[in-house]
């Protein structure tokens, strides 16, 4: 029994090791993704190797395709996105004020990762895509319905459709951007007007 344990230690040691270095090499290739996928939406699975400084063949181990990274990636990213939420005091603003600074803290997130959301919505499709954001776009529908409560959100129109409108707008303006038609620096502001003209109720848009 003695042999038998100690056999079990002995071959523990080297699995243990084996883990320790895939988990290393899956947190690099998904870094480099995060940075070369942001900068290029055409980047190829060998560009992310080389960015990882892996072997194609250590990459095709943890990621067969990529699509396979391609989600890995967008969990990164919209983890990201919600951490940048939580910290949006939304509970001490006005609903208003508050969908507005979740507005704002999406676009920043979007506007970095704009080139990989192009890269994904290729490979993965808009359902998919959709599905990625329901937690943060979570938040963004609780203050809709807050604010169809309190008047300065229009309740003329279904709320998963304004839901679905704010989404849309969101990555219409990062794909224009992307595409080099809406400088950077004005999307901010563009987006912000659009949605207050979509979202404020009709009475008070005159």
């Amino acid at each position: 029994m003695a042999t038998d344990r100690t056999s079990t230690a002995a071959g523990a040691g080297p699995r243990v090791r084996r883990r320790a270095d895939a988990e290393r090499s899956i947190a690099a290739i998904v870094e480099a993704a995060l940075a070369v996928f942001g900068r290029d939406a055409d980047a190829t699975m060998a560009d992310i190797a080389r960015a990882a400084g892996v072997g194609r063949v250590t990459l095709y181990s943890h990621f067969p395709s990529r699509e396979d990274l391609l989600e890995e990636v967008m969990g990164r990213a919209i983890g990201e996105a919600r951490t940048v939420l939580d910290a949006v005091p939304v509970q001490d603003l006005p609903a208003g004020q508050a969908l507005a600074e979740v507005v704002r803290s999406c676009w920043q997130v979007l506007d970095r990762y704009r080139s990989l959301q192009a890269a994904a919505v290729r490979v993965l499709g808009p359902e998919r895509m959709r599905a990625h954001h329901d937690e943060p776009m979570a938040v963004v529908g609780d203050l809709l319905a807050r604010g169809r409560g309190d008047g300065t959100v229009r309740a003329d129109l279904p709320h998963d459709w304004l839901l679905a409108t704010v989404y849309g707008l969101l990555h219409t303006a990062a794909a224009e951007v992307e595409a080099g038609r809406l400088p950077a620096a004005d999307a901010p502001g563009v987006l912000e007007a659009t949605l207050v003209s979509v979202l404020v109720p009709p009475e008070q848009a005159s």
